[in-house]
């Protein structure tokens, strides 16, 4: 999903990083290459420039791919949707072009120092090779809060852009019953909780820079001050001095930045967290529904404990009970948007999530309990009719599932829908929510959840 081409770019850095402290240590102790030097560091310039741009494209080819994915995944609400395809995307910017980047500076331009110094000075490359851990396990004792504070904040804005959505979807609505105004107060309270949760994450933030530059100027110092100190007794030359000098806060630098960039891109990760399992990965086609056996084998997730069920092919089923016990938890384990905890759900002897996503929707039909349409103009009735049409005319569908048809439906309706069902899964497989009783005369079987 996210594009890493990138990262290629940064193959000459850790070289570079090194050429320049020893021509400029050369220089500095009275040696030619001040030519040299300059190309040197003209060229880390330009090699930097070149990858920033290069991430750039790769940040924004990645934006794309996101909003594909999400708005490809039918599973997530409507105001999530909205959130992650708008301000989500582009928090992952920071987490393509610079904490990626950062991480693998962090660990090439360390490494390189140290293998250096080791040959120049065995003394400072070991005090850097102790001193350098202190700086990730400072950043991952913060980072370990970071992250919680970081999924509050993203949760609270989600919550809040979803609401705001479902608010203006309504409006009319709520104007013509009076609760316009309770409503207000309810996204100023959700507003509220949200930059309640943003300023909690930032002074996080802000401490672990704190702590990570206090760690970082501190092992340099460890190491800075012994040398000088054998450079006044004489115990080493002054262009190995130098090139320890040049080379201690190269290799505690990428490290800082890792810590900064991690901060920076805490929300592009969590929205990268909610990137559909299923849309980087590809399985094996859907078995014909028109001879699989779908089976429930002591399936449990969410209030749905130990559920077994047998639909053979060309059957159709009516799930009934309590409002809560797993019906369209039932429906969404079929769609493969929900998964079980325990058990499994297999489709022809299949796996259901070995089995292509993408291909497995095609081959079904589905009518949620609550469609949702743009423009959102209509009413709930308008809006089942219309989603029972799309559904109906999938005439290559072997497997049916409705949530509840006809809930929005007025008598005449609901008849005309339940012929056209009748007629439409005549020899397909069908699972049913079903509340009216209407429905229960035109299922085969009726399973009490």
């Amino acid at each position: 999903m996210v594009d890493r081409r990138h990262l290629l770019a940064l193959i000459p850095i850790p070289f570079l990083v090194l050429a320049q402290a020893e021509l400029l240590a050369s220089v500095l102790s009275g040696g030619t290459g001040l030519l040299l030097l300059c190309l040197v560091i003209g060229l880390r310039v330009l090699v930097w420039w070149g990858h920033r741009e290069w991430a750039h494209r790769a940040a924004e080819r990645t934006r794309a791919r996101l909003r594909e994915a999400f708005l490809r995944s039918p599973g997530t609400k409507a105001g999530e949707v909205a959130t992650l395809v708008t301000r989500g995307v582009h928090d992952v910017t920071p987490y393509v072009v610079g904490y990626l980047p950062q991480q693998i500076l962090a660990v090439a331009v360390p490494l390189a120092v140290v293998i250096r110094l080791a040959f120049a000075d065995l003394t400072a490359a070991l005090t850097i090779l102790a001193t350098l851990p202190l700086i990730p396990i400072f950043g991952a004792l913060v980072g370990a809060h970071t992250r919680e504070r970081t999924a509050r904040q993203w949760d609270a804005l989600a919550t809040l852009g979803g609401h705001f959505l479902d608010v203006v979807k309504g409006i009319g609505t709520l104007r013509a019953f009076g609760r316009a105004e309770a409503q207000s107060t309810t996204v100023r309270r959700l507003a509220a909780q949200h930059m309640t949760e943003t300023m909690s994450a930032l002074r996080v933030a802000f401490l672990s820079a704190f702590v990570l530059e206090l760690v970082a100027t501190m092992s340099v110092a460890m190491v800075a001050v012994p040398v000088g100190l054998r450079l006044l007794d004489g115990g080493v030359p002054l262009y190995t001095a130098l090139l320890v000098l040049f080379l201690a806060p190269e290799a505690f630098l990428p490290l800082r930045a890792a810590g900064a960039q991690y901060h920076a891109s805490a929300q592009g990760r969590e929205v990268l967290a909610k990137v559909p399992a299923r849309t980087e990965t590809t399985g094996q086609a859907p078995p014909d529904l028109a001879q699989a056996e779908i089976v429930f084998e002591n399936v449990s997730v969410r209030s749905l404990r130990n559920f077994s069920l047998r639909v053979q092919p060309g059957e159709r089923i009516a799930l009934v009970g309590p409002s809560g016990a797993g019906k369209s938890t039932i429906l969404g384990l079929l769609l493969g948007f929900v998964r079980p905890d325990d058990g499994r759900v297999l489709v022809g002897g299949v796996d259901l999530q070995e089995i292509d996503h993408r291909k497995w929707l095609e081959a079904l039909s589905w009518v949620p309990q609550r469609p949702t349409l743009v423009p959102a103009n209509l009413s709930s009735g308008e809006q089942q009719r219309v989603a029972l049409a799309n559904a109906l005319d999938r005439r290559q569908a072997a497997l049916f599932l409705l949530d509840e048809p006809t809930a929005h439906l007025d008598a005449e309706t609901e008849a005309l829908v339940l012929k056209a069902t009748r007629d439409f899964t005549q020899g397909r497989t069908a699972v049913i929510v079903a509340h009216r009783p209407t429905l229960l005369n035109e299922v085969d079987r009726v399973v009490t959840v």
